[in-house]
């Protein structure tokens, strides 16, 4: 099964991929670990990256395109969530053309619905353990009292910069304005399922399950 998962910035994609990999066998494709792994790896693939990265230059549709596809000709196990990609109609376009090239179909696309202000008031608390990337949030699961995460007891929190209002209202434009229209993308081709993504984490992983059991 290969789904991916839509979402404006701190729905929830992570924690609910990070669920379906345990939980399904699944193998998640984080276009950001994918560069990441690439420009470490010293492939040649790998040599490109680097070098786009280094110039400060943006990664380009077939670069991703190209990392995608060697994953989906390595091991399978129990399918693919495409998390953060494709984020615009012309990368929908060509991962819909990849996987038909590599014998492959999409089976679900699942949009995690959130409410913008009930958003901001989670992502702007929001933190996470550097030891084993727990995360946390000052409201709904604040950070132990004793200082250490509660998983592996680190006493590393951390906070991303760009976890502030101004920020995240400035990705969550770019995000309504880039990646929304994949939603009626999806949905005139039958794909299109959508779960409250402020639901608690347990809630939405059940949410999502009953969705690709279909």
């Amino acid at each position: 099964m290969n789904i991916i998962l839509l979402g404006p910035p701190g729905a929830g994609k992570g924690t609910q991929a990070h669920h379906l990999v345990a939980s399904r066998n699944m193998i998640q494709l984080s276009t950001g670990d994918m560069l990441r792994e690439a420009k470490d790896s010293g492939s040649e693939m790998g040599k490109v990256v680097a070098d786009v990265m280094a110039r400060g230059d943006l990664v380009t549709d077939e670069i991703v395109i190209g990392l995608i596809r060697e994953k989906l000709q390595g091991e399978k196990q129990g399918g693919f969530i495409f998390d953060g990609f494709p984020r615009t109609l012309a990368q929908a376009d060509a991962l819909g053309d990849l996987l038909a090239e590599q014998g492959e179909s999409l089976d679900a696309v699942i949009e995690l619905r959130v409410d913008d202000e009930a958003l901001v008031q989670r992502i702007t608390a929001r933190s996470t353990c550097g030891g084993c990337g727990e995360v946390y949030n000052d409201i709904t699961k604040p950070w132990p009292a004793d200082g250490k995460c509660a998983k592996c007891g680190s006493t590393d929190v951390k906070r991303r910069a760009d976890d502030n209002e101004d920020s995240l209202r400035n990705r969550l434009m770019e995000y309504y304005k880039k990646t929304s229209p994949l939603l009626g993308y999806y949905y005139a081709k039958g794909k299109l399922s959508s779960v409250n993504g402020l639901a608690e984490i347990d809630a939405v992983q059940a949410a999502i399950s009953s969705e690709l059991d279909k």
